[in-house]
């Protein structure tokens, strides 16, 4: 169906709805707060992961505490 994927002119075709969209005057303040949140979320994650290595496995105070089964011989009637 879409032989030639993304060609040159699709990306201008893009570009000129965007301009139109959201106007000359916007598009600066619109990429900087676009490359703020990529900054924010690339150091979230990269603070999400450090934390998945230090932690490594779950410590005993994070583990769910799941009572011992009963042993039936054990019941005295």
């Amino acid at each position: 169906m879409l032989r030639n994927g993304l060609e040159p002119w699709h990306l201008l075709v893009v570009a000129v709805v965007v301009v139109l969209v959201f106007g000359s005057k916007k598009l600066p303040d619109t990429a900087r707060a676009l490359g703020k949140s990529m900054r924010i979320l690339k150091s979230e994650a990269r603070a999400m992961k450090e934390d998945g290595v230090q932690g490594g496995t779950v410590s005993e105070a994070q583990a769910p505490v799941t009572p011992a089964p009963a042993d039936p011989s054990a019941i005295v009637h």
